[in-house]
């Protein structure tokens, strides 16, 4: 009651001086927030290994206009090199005098000589501290210097980084062609008992006849250099292999076809095609329905299952075909039994390249230890060496 006539012998002049003072405080205040001016975005890291530590190579945006005949996305790559991954980022705000930002970085690359040699999460650490790093950031390794990745010239975008994330889409991953790994579950695999992970690996390749056209580079400190300067030559980029990893290196390389076994049998697969054959002509079908699984069952010794069964229609044939053959949905049953016979292939050379590397990328090391610590304790050096799988596949005809 006192306070109410207090505020009534308030004069209105101080509540409008008050309120004046909250809305200048209010509008003058920058929240936290850093000049996009002074600010670096980075888009994208590549990693190497150097004999005094690391090289990063980040690509930074770059506005490049407002209008329809500049807008975009433009980049400009600055590298440097230190003891540390964050020796590196330092010597990269001092070059530019840019504050690096990575709460918009999609993109992880290491080099492949650097994935081979040393632990990958040596290279992740500061990555992994980061509190503003996006748990979802994609991981990936690539051919030769993830550096020169990072710096090359898209045919298709005007970012490397933008490209390369193109691979990686929902619906490429869908297709199965091409398996994608996040900076979180590949920690989490790293720590777990397994130790055992996968990422998808990159190579680029000249686009013939393709250059870009002149224009001045973006920025000159820190000796980076412009996606969009110069008349370099210009890349495209592909991901259908999938490199393996083990206690953090890279130790072994699954080609396409074996990255679609490992996708079937992720179930992860709508609308992927895969090739088989009819008559010793080849033939071209679509998966519709895919369902599969790994499984271990170790109430003796351990036996791991493959399960997998996928539903697929005609998508083409690489001879003419009868009218009446390309109006019908239906696969004949030799084609569905050729088709089980190259799933099956696949699945076999699968586990045999992760056999040969020691890469327990179905996890079966886990399903072990959360079965029974006994026999996970007895098994687990041996596991992949010592079980031998049963491959189950069913191939079905859409109807």
């Amino acid at each position: 009651m006192r306070i109410g006539k207090f505020l009534q012998t308030v004069p209105m002049k101080l509540w409008l001086i008050l309120a004046a003072a909250v809305l200048f405080s209010f509008f003058s205040n920058d929240f936290g927030l850093v000049d996009i001016q002074k600010t670096a975005i980075i888009l994208a890291a590549g990693i190497d290994k150097t004999e005094a530590g690391f090289s990063v190579t980040t690509q930074i945006a770059v506005p490049k206009g407002s209008d329809r005949t500049t807008g975009g996305t433009s980049s400009v790559e600055i590298d440097a090199e230190g003891e540390t991954v964050s020796d590196c980022i330092s010597l990269i705000f001092s070059k530019t005098g840019w504050v690096p930002k990575l709460v918009f970085c999609n993109l992880i690359v290491l080099g492949e000589d650097a994935a081979k040699e040393e632990d990958a999460v040596a290279h992740l650490n500061y990555f992994l501290r980061n509190d503003y790093m996006p748990d979802s950031c994609l991981l990936a390794v690539c051919e030769g210097k993830a550096g020169e990745l990072i710096s090359s010239t898209s045919a298709i975008d005007d970012a490397s980084s933008l490209a390369i994330g193109k691979l990686f889409s929902e619906a490429a991953v869908k297709s199965g062609k091409v398996l994608t790994n996040t900076l979180k579950d590949f920690a989490i695999d790293y720590y777990g008992v397994s130790k055992c992970s996968y990422l998808p690996y990159i190579r680029m390749t000249p686009q013939e006849g393709g250059q870009n056209d002149s224009q001045t580079a973006a920025g000159g400190s820190g000796g980076g250099s412009s996606s969009g300067g110069g008349q370099e030559e210009q890349q495209v980029y592909s991901a259908e292999e999938t490199a393996l990893f083990k206690e953090g290196k890279m130790v072994g390389l699954l080609p396409r076809e074996q990255t679609l076994a490992l996708s079937l049998l992720k179930g992860n697969v709508f609308t992927g095609t895969f090739n088989t054959e009819d008559g010793g002509k080849p033939v071209t079908l679509t998966v519709i329905k895919n369902d599969g699984g790994v499984s271990l069952d170790s109430a003796h010794a351990p036996k791991a299952t493959l399960s997998l069964s996928v539903t697929v229609r005609l998508c083409c044939r690489g001879v003419t075909a009868p009218v009446e053959d390309i109006a019908s949905d239906s696969v004949p049953e030799e084609i569905l039994e050729n088709a089980k016979a190259t799933l099956e292939g696949y699945e076999e050379k699968l586990w045999e390249l992760c056999k040969t590397s020691g890469c327990d990328v179905f996890q079966l090391t886990k399903m072990l230890y959360r079965s029974s610590l006994k026999k996970y304790s007895e098994w687990k050096d041996v596991l992949l060496e010592t079980v031998t799988p049963a491959i189950e596949t069913k191939v079905i005809s859409m109807k």
